[in-house]
């Protein structure tokens, strides 16, 4: 199983140096892909965005949204437009992992529907493959017509949009068995869209290693996910603090049937891109 990492690009206090310093040390650490996360009510920078600047300072790590809440683009032109940059920009290493998103507030602060988000994602994929395919508003990467694509979630509706418009899956949170029967629904929703190809199975986790590293964890975590009022405790706890948990982590999904983990961090310190690369050796 490949093990990616994620950019610090939600956690509070990002800048610089925990993108631009942060990616090159993950291609030199040999990390399969770069991830971000999105909120739009919240400090944090923009994934597209940070991927952008990542693409800039880097020549092979897969640059990949895990995930990004595309109902809240609402012009769907220019999502297809800045993802085609980005994917024609790194020389077609952009995969983007899409979802609803959860949270009322950011689509509050985006004026946009929470309601309809599920049907906006729907009628977004439609039109994100018919702008790909037509080369409309951005050059394509030659070989490919579209950037890599997943769909994140947990709705059985999300297992139908991957098989109809994506590569595969990704889950947002959760356990090796919660992957491995996610991995089956979207086996047979493949199946069932008259499919052969086995779609990619992607998981993600969080980190913070090294003195400090559960403190970390229980500040960065415990704020990001407050509005989940307990169960941001549990998403605390599950934090990978010591190199032991991050392999037994990396196995047990490995054994899940997941294709990919990425390490999502709790700190900006580029540091910690070695002291998980070490974990993991």
């Amino acid at each position: 199983m490949d093990t990616g990492i994620g950019l610090p690009n939600s956690v509070r206090g990002v800048d610089r140096r925990g993108t631009v310093e942060w990616a090159q040390r993950a291609e030199a650490a040999g990390f399969s892909s770069l991830g971000t996360i999105d909120r739009l009510a919240y400090p944090s920078y923009e994934p597209l965005a940070a991927l952008a600047a990542a693409a800039a300072v880097t020549e092979r790590i897969e640059l990949v949204t895990d995930i990004l809440i595309s109902p809240l683009r609402t012009n769907t032109a220019l999502l297809a437009k800045q993802a085609a940059t980005i994917d024609h920009l790194s020389g077609g290493r952009l995969t983007l992992g899409l979802a609803v998103g959860g949270r009322e507030d950011d689509f509050t602060i985006g004026g946009t529907d929470f309601g309809g988000r599920g049907r906006a994602l729907d009628a977004q994929l439609a039109e994100l493959t018919r702008l790909w395919d037509e080369d409309a508003v951005a050059p394509g990467v030659d070989g490919r017509s579209r950037p890599g694509l997943l769909i994140g979630g947990s709705n059985p509706r999300t297992f139908a949009r991957a098989a109809a418009h994506a590569d595969g899956w990704t889950m947002g949170g959760g356990t090796p068995d919660m992957l491995a029967q996610g991995a089956e629904q979207t086996r047979a929703a493949f199946r069932e869209a008259g499919r052969s190809d086995a779609p990619r199975i992607v998981a993600l986790c969080y980190f913070a290693l090294g003195p400090g590293g559960a403190d970390a964890a229980r500040t960065s975590l415990g704020d990001y996910y407050a509005w989940l009022g307990p169960i941001a405790d549990q998403i605390v706890a599950s934090a990978v603090t010591d190199a032991d948990t991050a392999r037994g982590y990396r196995d047990a999904f490995a054994a899940a049937g997941g294709d990919e983990l990425i390490f999502f961090p709790c700190s900006t310190d580029p540091a910690q891109v070695d002291l998980l690369a070490e974990a993991l050796a």
